[in-house]
């Protein structure tokens, strides 16, 4: 991958992950954890956020999804992290508020380099999409915020079909990371009045 690119390779007891990530990219991806609906979601993340993604997993499914959703965030985070490098003259800031049918997303990031999740969904999304439990799309975005150091704000705000909430979700997360990355007319250095990020 060129561009502003970054991967990264983890290997525990539980999981094996591999994710490589181009900032500069048209959204072509190659995505496998053994879990369908998450590579779904991953792959419509990178899409609408014009990254090119590649993430491999291999996870203990035969416990539950865990420990791979969440050290696929770990490895997406940190290789974000890498390309961003010095974070100098890009955007820093990105919002999307994305539509899925009766469903809607609201998703902000701030390059800041200081890790904090603040995510929240609406009562009516239910426990499983697929075979992918829904708490664990927490685990998935509190694991890419910390170790990508982003603030990272997502909200499910509404809807009816699980699938469409969640879907709405990381599409917008894909959009506000776009807008994030790109780069900056504002800025001629780092996105901060502190001059250091």
């Amino acid at each position: 991958m060129e561009g502003r690119s970054g991967s990264v390779k983890r290997r525990t007891k539980e999981t094996e992950v591999e994710a490589l990530v181009n900032l500069d990219g048209t959204g072509k991806v190659d995505v496998s954890t053994g879990i369908g609906f998450f590579d779904h979601m991953l792959t419509l993340m990178a899409v609408h956020g014009a990254l090119d993604l590649k993430i491999l997993a291999r996870g203990d499914l035969h416990v539950d999804c865990h420990h791979t959703v969440e050290d696929v965030g770990l490895c997406l985070g940190e290789a974000l992290d890498m390309a961003l490098g010095n974070r100098e003259q890009i955007r820093r800031y990105g919002y999307a508020c994305i539509p899925m049918d009766e469903a809607l997303a609201e998703v902000c990031v701030d390059l800041v380099k200081r890790p904090y999740l603040v995510y929240s969904r609406c009562s009516s999304l239910g426990h499983r999409v697929g075979e992918m439990e829904t708490e664990l799309i927490e685990e998935f975005l509190r694991a890419l915020s910390s170790s990508g150091r982003i603030t990272l704000h997502a909200h499910i705000r509404y809807g009816s079909n699980s699938h469409h909430m969640v879907e709405a979700l990381f599409k917008a997360l894909g959009r506000a990371l776009y807008e994030a990355t790109r780069p900056s007319t504002i800025y001629p250095g780092t996105p901060s009045s502190k001059g250091t990020m």
